[in-house]
């Protein structure tokens, strides 16, 4: 079974995100900023994170940053999601973007995605 991380500081963004997610199958860990998120990260080693951009404590750049510094976590996806843009000059950290408001079914599609070839380049 594949596991989610989902972090949105919005509380409706983030039961939406875990109803389309829990019910897709995938067991689903969330949080309400990047700090939080990055301890459920390394408690739990989700599949994939789905992350918003704009978060008190930790926003969704700097939780891609912590990531990336962890060698367990490194390697997992991050699909952020935001109703702007990132910032040009923000080094791009994370695996796919999407505006909001979301389409429930392409991110579902683009992390069902993400998780395949992550099965599949472990199994290599």
């Amino acid at each position: 079974m594949h596991s989610v991380l989902v972090v949105d500081d919005d509380y409706d963004s983030l039961l939406a995100l875990r109803f389309v997610f829990e019910a897709r199958g995938f067991t689903v860990f969330v949080a309400g900023h990047g700090k939080a998120a990055l301890s459920l990260a390394v408690k739990h080693v989700p599949d994939i994170i789905v992350t918003d951009f704009e978060m008190p404590e930790l926003d969704g750049i700097q939780l891609c940053e912590r990531l990336r510094c962890s060698p367990a976590l490194s390697t997992i996806p991050v699909i952020l999601i935001s109703g702007g843009q990132p910032p040009a000059s923000a080094p791009v950290l994370w695996s796919a973007f999407l505006s909001k408001p979301v389409d429930f079914h392409l991110l579902t599609e683009v992390v069902e995605s993400f998780t395949v070839m992550r099965l599949s380049d472990a199994s290599r």
